[in-house]
């Protein structure tokens, strides 16, 4: 088996036949099922007894295992591949069934809402004991829903509405290519190629990268602001329509926190940012500069080794640090690369970033990303395979239903598994060079997905401030509000290209239908999972059980509970300042290194 073919996902074992023809009949199979649910249980879950529920979500169940297959194939096919015309006519089939699913099942939380409003002790029933935390969660959004005609009815104008612009941002970057020379040879290379020269040893290439890049994504600042625009102006009416206090109010009912603890994690952040601009002027003095480009802030340093990384080493050292931490945990990643669940095949047509799906019915999972051998490659892929020993651990513990977790939550078993990754390397015997550079992946890595998201935040906000003043925003006013946003975080401690205001334009959180405020959860995340590695660090293997018993509860505790089982209280300022407090560590080791 050629390299390339090791590095390409196989997708076949999620379904009986590995058939388009026979992906789309299983999709129109699907819409049946979903239709027979509804008739079976609408209209009479009101009079339902505690038995009664837990068959209903028993069935559920079974019909999400039996289906998750064709579902799952359609949808990563085409992230694989935008431009293959039979993952397209796959995908647009799994868009369709998937939003008369929706339509179909609508009624279901709306008569549980019902039925808890009449009987609220049914959620301690000891017989629902296993859902009482989904019970729970449908109590606090039933004041938003609405009837199930408008719910259907807003399901419905999302599939040729935010979802269709949702699609066009993500086919659009996908299906864009970038001229530029390298080593004095125009090439031509797709979005998810070029932005591989982002963390290249030279320099120039890097700064040319991003001018190249972001110059011709504001060539489309039409397309990318009318997206946007429509995104966030429906969510707008939807805030109106459901009764949600703020624009961020679904995100605390989607994600299973609260506002109290949201609002300490961004003052916290707003309260360090120096701390964060302190590394960045450190870095700078490394790498011999007065102050870093926006072109250096994710760069690897000038004398950190110029090392390329096989897709066979990224597997050793990957796996070798899993198996360190737990070797239970260590073999199932192995496992996703032996049985072939990771897609790193650089394609143009490919979906830009990376993600990992859970696979419930195979007790698995699918990685994306696109791999070109560098050390913050080797990152993702640790990052990605955390998130898959999240899904090996709940998929053996939970249901499907108590499997749908919340952003906060999902992102701990991903970001351990950097730090795992990071230690392994740290370990090595090596040079102060290497050493170096492992902390500032490490440190930039914390940069990007806490402070750099937090900025996101920031601008999410004002971005509803502004369309709720009545206020039209074109590609230039969005980019205002962008750069006003990125200086309150970074200050004076990064020079910026002009190109750079258009950033926003590429960053597919930010059109995500019906999922606003997508951003927070990674900066809770970071910091609670670097306030528990702080506790790995005290306590040793003392310790893991703890980290795998948080991530087999899938969705069935908080994210609240979870923390206070291990003895955090995430409300306070005190404890996320714990997370700070194990970056600023890094950054020390980082300075000692100098």
């Amino acid at each position: 088996m050629t390299e390339s073919e090791k590095m390409t996902w196989d997708l076949s074992q999620m379904v009986e036949f590995d058939d388009p023809g026979y992906i789309e009949e299983r999709l129109t199979a699907l819409v049946k099922a979903a239709e027979e649910f509804r008739d079976k249980y609408r209209g009479k879950i009101e009079s339902f007894g505690a038995k009664e529920v837990f068959d209903m979500y028993e069935s559920l169940n079974e019909l999400e295992l039996q289906y998750e297959g064709p579902i799952n194939y359609s949808r990563l096919m085409y992230t694989a591949n935008m431009n293959d015309e039979v993952a397209s006519r796959l995908y647009d089939k799994f868009r369709t069934a998937y939003s008369l699913l929706m339509q179909a099942v609508a009624f279901l939380d709306l008569e549980l809402g019902a039925l808890l409003a009449k009987r609220p002790e049914l959620v301690n029933d000891t017989i629902l004991t296993e859902y009482k935390h989904s019970l729970e969660k449908i109590q606090r959004r039933t004041p938003h829903m609405l009837t199930e005609l408008e719910e259907q009815a807003v399901i419905a104008k999302d599939t040729n509405g935010i979802r269709a612009w949702s699609m066009l941002q993500g086919d659009w970057l996908a299906s864009r290519t970038f001229d530029i020379e390298i080593d004095g040879e125009m090439k031509t290379l797709p979005y998810g190629e070029i932005i591989g020269l982002y963390e290249h040893p030279d320099r120039d290439l890097r700064k040319r990268a991003h001018e190249v890049v972001y110059d011709g994504l504001g060539k489309d600042h039409i397309v990318w602001a009318s997206a946007l625009r429509s995104v966030f102006a429906d969510h707008l009416t939807m805030v109106k329509l459901r009764k949600w206090d703020s624009p961020m109010t679904q995100s605390f009912i989607s994600n299973d926190v609260d506002e109290e603890t949201i609002i300490a994690l961004l003052n916290t952040m707003e309260k360090n940012v120096g701390v964060y601009q302190d590394y960045l002027k450190l870095k700078a003095k490394v790498m011999g500069l007065k102050k870093l480009g926006n072109w250096d802030i994710d760069a690897p340093l000038p004398n950190s080794p110029d090392k390329k990384y096989t897709w066979e080493d990224a597997r050793e050292m990957i796996v070798e640090a899993y198996s360190d931490f737990d070797p239970e945990v260590g073999n199932w990643m192995d496992e996703m690369y032996e049985r072939r669940h990771i897609d790193g095949v650089v394609r143009n047509g490919k979906r830009s970033g990376a993600f990992c799906a859970t696979w419930h019915a195979g007790q698995s999972a699918y990685i994306l990303q696109s791999f070109n051998g560098i050390m913050g490659d080797l990152f993702t892929q640790a990052h990605e395979l955390g998130h898959a020993m999240h899904a090996y651990l709940g998929t053996r513990a939970q249901k499907p239903h108590n499997y749908e977790i919340g952003s906060c939550i999902a992102e701990t078993g991903s970001i351990f598994g950097e730090l795992l990754l990071a230690e392994k390397l740290l370990g090595k015997e090596g040079t102060n060079e290497e050493k170096q550079a492992v902390l500032a992946a490490i440190l930039d890595g914390f940069g990007g997905a806490g402070y750099q998201v937090t900025t996101r935040v920031w601008f999410e906000t004002m971005l509803y401030e502004a369309i709720g003043k009545g206020k039209f925003l074109d590609g230039e006013k969005i980019s205002e509000l962008w750069l006003k946003a990125r200086e309150k975080m970074y200050g004076d401690s990064v020079e910026w290209l002009p190109e750079m205001k258009w950033w926003w334009t590429m960053k597919l959180h930010f059109y995500m239908p019906n999922y606003r405020y997508y951003n927070y959860p990674y900066v809770y995340a970071q910091l609670f999972v670097y306030a528990m590695y702080r506790l790995y660090k005290e306590q040793g293997k003392e310790f893991v059980p703890k980290l795998k018993a948080l991530l087999a509860a899938g969705s069935s505790r908080s994210p609240r509970d979870l923390a206070a089982d291990i003895g955090f209280d995430v409300t306070t300022e005190e404890f996320w300042q714990k997370g700070i407090d194990q970056f600023s560590e890094f950054v020390k080791m980082f300075e000692e290194t100098i």
